[in-house]
């Protein structure tokens, strides 16, 4: 019913916001295809009309980020009775989300470059350091997200397709420039063995900066291999 009355409202050429109030994900195929602009809103509260006029006023220059994936179809997920992690979340999900995890824009936009990560080559258990300029390349001030994302490309069991490992919410002038870096720590790059023991294995590991997933938004990437033996991190 709701989305037969937004078809029906497009349908007269009226310029056409759509501000979604939900708690969870929801199926928003045919306003991706026809809906200029999506807001989403969840449960603002009882400031929520005042928070949102400033929103679509252009008063308030939004910032925020999906802390959950809108996936095209349920076809898209195991069975409801597989418990298995495969497939689910934006860690070990590896179709084409509708908007992945992590996504939001902003009435600005954000230019990335200079990763930088030492060392490169890192004894197994030893923290790394990971940085990049982000740069407001549009002409409004604005905040944004700058998101890590981490993938062991090498390791013994199976492991998350990817992984949020920090992030950083940061405000620019237009044309302003700030480096922000991250620490990743041995635990973030352990896998839990057979033994039940957290482990960093070597081998090779990729690494993305950016305003969200990598493949899905502005960002830079690069990659690390851890050398030595296999240390046990706590």
């Amino acid at each position: 019913m709701q989305e037969a009355l937004l078809q029906a409202v497009h349908a007269t050429g009226t310029p056409v916001v759509l501000v979604l109030l939900n708690g969870s994900a929801v199926a928003i195929n045919w306003a991706d295809e026809h809906v200029p602009a999506i807001v989403e809103a969840w449960y603002p509260g009882q400031a929520g009309g005042a928070a949102l006029a400033e929103v679509l006023f252009g008063d308030y220059n939004p910032a925020g980020r999906l802390p959950v994936t809108f996936y095209r179809s349920v076809d898209d997920l195991p069975p409801f009775e597989d418990y298995a992690m495969a497939g689910r979340t934006y860690r070990y999900f590896t179709g084409a989300p509708l908007y992945p995890f992590g996504h939001g824009l902003s009435y600005t936009r954000f230019a990335y470059r200079d990763l930088h990560i030492t060392p490169a080559a890192p004894r197994a258990g030893a923290p790394v350091t990971v940085s990049a300029t982000v740069q407001n390349a549009g002409d409004r001030a604005g905040d944004e997200v700058v998101q890590v994302y981490l993938t062991d490309e090498a390791a013994s069991v199976p492991v998350p397709v990817r992984q949020l490992v920090g992030f950083a919410r940061i405000h620019l002038a237009p044309g302003a420039q700030q480096t922000v870096s991250f620490t990743i720590t041995g635990r973030q790059m352990a896998i839990f063995d057979d033994a039940g023991r957290w482990v960093v294995e070597p081998g090779a590991f990729a690494v993305a900066i950016g305003g969200g997933q990598p493949g899905y938004a502005e960002g830079v990437t690069g990659s690390f291999t851890v050398t030595g033996e296999a240390a046990v991190v706590a």
